[in-house]
């Protein structure tokens, strides 16, 4: 049998494991958790964020345009792709936030088509102090944060070391004859 067959039929019967595989009661939990924390961390920033003086969404752009990776140019189809938002509501960002003095937009000098983006002194420091927020409660609370992620990763058993909460389910008690 070529190489590639066996290939194929490797890929095909993992992923039929994978998939076919009934999601268990933890399974369930785990997602469950890892949603409730996400969702936990999200709102607080939000509420950081509107208490510094912004919406989430331009928070997020702030920090979407402070941590592009190294040699990625801040253009606005750059932000929207990183943010998942179309063109025309980074645009409407971007002027609520040059408006406010946070960012500058220019036409590159290349392709006059592309405008990027730049975030400013002051931008920079709005940003810092949300975002030193953040950084310091993902600090003191994010081993939930990453329990829950390993939790699911582990096939809904927690992670080696953590403790699990609450007691089993009804439908574990069930499914063990209890």
């Amino acid at each position: 049998m070529p190489a590639c067959v066996r290939v194929e039929i490797y890929i095909a019967l993992r992923y039929s494991y994978l998939v076919a595989k009934e999601i268990t009661t933890a399974e369930y939990q785990a997602l469950a958790e890892l949603r409730y924390r996400l969702r936990k961390f999200v709102g607080e920033g939000d509420a950081v964020a509107r208490a510094a003086g912004l919406e989430p969404q331009q928070y997020l752009l702030l920090l979407a345009l402070r941590g592009l990776p190294e040699g990625v140019e801040a253009t606005i189809r750059t932000l929207a792709d990183r943010l998942a938002l179309k063109h025309h509501s980074v645009v409407e960002l971007i002027d609520r936030l040059e408006a406010h003095g946070y960012v500058r937009r220019s036409r590159s000098r290349d392709d006059r088509r592309r405008v990027q983006v730049a975030l400013l002194p002051r931008g920079e420091k709005l940003l810092e102090q949300v975002a030193r927020d953040r950084i310091g409660e993902l600090r003191a609370s994010g081993a939930a944060l990453v329990n829950a992620i390993s939790a699911l990763l582990e096939n809904g058993r927690p992670a080696p070391g953590t403790k699990q909460t609450g007691g089993p389910s009804k439908r574990s008690k069930e499914s063990r004859g209890g």
